[in-house]
């Protein structure tokens, strides 16, 4: 199999996080993967897998351990449109899944706002996007195949080895390195996409409304103002109406990648502008509506790079949240040039779901790449965490095994299960040692 010894370091897609690992690997089944970890075992060195690096924290840090890219993870097991399920390699990008399931006629329920990740990264990271009833990616496997750190290959689903499934379908990486994930999908669908303005107290005053009456409900708050951005997708029955070409290029790609990049650039080296920036930047989102295939629909391109913070709270806590964060900004000297993005998910079973076991709103918060932090991540951590917030867990935080542990029930069920299948923590790091302990 490819590999390589070469000190080369990695870095993830914001270049906030890096590592050198002692070797690199890149393993094409199952069992080539099964080998790569016998054989770390043996030389006592940790294993990582790392899909697109579009984790924020240090999560996928292979430093001098053994680095498994899944470029060759990517074969497409079966398609089962009968049964309503697609299995696929741990590496498949999304953008590729997304496009097989819509040449067979498929698609899935829900998903975040990009399609650049590994199925395995967006997963094991709790990757999501918005939805009234339907939930995370890791919500919608139906069965996987992982590889442990004793070497072996083990299959398991809701009715074998049930106990791993229920705790590999969001991991971490901390269990073992995925190599197969079988999603539930269902016959491909539209969906109509509304975006309008509002003020940040209608979004507010209506949230129950806009979050119990839409499929997927979110809404971006520009800090130094009071203008939100909302959008409202919903299910239709056609006939599509994509955005025509130019305008979505116009759009959605040279306005919200090329000028926003000039803009964030801007206000990094001139922060006092940013108020203004923010300003003249809420106003640019107009009403528009267009209905095309789900998946494009839920994704747009990023290319801006940031750094971010994203945390989960209890549905009912939301708008105070919100409402405090707005008057936490405005008291302070922070120059935040990045929108608010604020979206829903309903509770799941999953153990390390940012929503399991209670409706959700996440509140993500951003900062340009290279811009100072100013105290801003630090003090909305602190609103956050006075909530129960639970903080997503490819993105920046501070917390540790013991706060994680007061808010996710089943906490002590998965590191047992953890204790379980790898107690010498061949796939440990330092960020896992962190948050789930020793």
């Amino acid at each position: 199999m490819p590999e390589s010894t070469a000190t080369a370091g990695w870095r993830n897609w914001a270049g906030n996080q890096s590592a050198r690992p002692g070797r690199t690997v890149a393993p094409a089944d199952a069992q080539e993967l099964a080998e790569v970890v016998r054989r770390a075992a043996e030389e006592g060195r940790t294993v990582k897998a790392v899909g697109s690096g579009h984790s924020f924290t240090s999560i996928a840090s292979a430093d001098g351990g053994v680095l498994v890219r899944p470029d060759r993870l990517t074969a497409v097991r079966a398609v089962d449109a009968e049964a309503g399920t697609v299995t696929v390699g741990s590496g498949l990008p999304l953008h590729r899944l997304n496009r097989l399931l819509e040449t067979a006629g498929l698609s899935l329920a829900n998903m975040g706002d990009i399609e650049v990740q590994t199925v395995a990264g967006a997963t094991s990271t709790g990757t999501h996007g918005t939805g009234r009833d339907s939930g995370s990616l890791a919500a919608q496997i139906r069965a996987l195949e992982i590889v442990l750190a004793d070497g072996t290959v083990q299959h398991c689903s809701p009715t074998e080895n049930a106990e791993l499934f229920q705790g590999a379908r969001l991991g971490l990486g901390a269990l073992g390195v995925v190599s197969e994930i079988t999603f539930g999908v269902e016959p491909a669908f539209l969906l109509t996409a509304h975006e309008q303005p509002m003020s940040f107290d209608e979004v507010l005053e209506r949230f129950d409304d806009l979050t119990a009456v839409n499929e997927h409900f979110e809404f971006y708050w520009f800090p130094h103002t009071d203008r939100c951005s909302t959008k409202r997708n919903n299910r239709s029955q056609g006939p599509a109406a994509p955005l025509p070409a130019f305008k979505a290029w116009l759009e959605d790609d040279f306005l919200s990648n090329t000028v926003w990049e000039g803009v964030c650039r801007v206000g990094r080296r001139l922060p006092g502008t940013i108020p203004s920036i923010a300003a003249l930047a809420s106003r640019a989102w107009s009403e528009r509506s267009y209905t095309d295939t789900a998946y494009k629909v839920f994704t747009s391109p990023r290319r801006v790079r940031f750094i971010e913070m994203e945390y989960a709270v209890p549905r009912e806590a939301a708008t105070t949240v919100l409402r405090e964060l707005k008057a936490l900004v405005a008291r302070s000297d922070w120059r935040i040039s990045f929108p608010v993005e604020v979206r829903v998910a309903p509770a799941d079973d999953l153990w390390l779901s940012t929503a399991n076991g209670r409706d959700s709103v996440y509140i993500a918060v951003h900062l340009y790449r290279g811009s100072a932090d100013q105290g801003y991540f630090t003090g909305v951590e602190q609103l956050m965490t006075a909530h129960q917030g639970r903080p997503h867990w490819g993105k920046l935080h501070t917390r540790d095994a013991g706060y994680l542990a007061s808010v996710y029930p089943h906490f002590g069920d998965f590191t047992a299960l953890r204790d379980k299948v790898d107690p010498g923590r061949l796939f440990g790091n330092d960020y896992l040692r962190r948050v789930l302990g020793a």
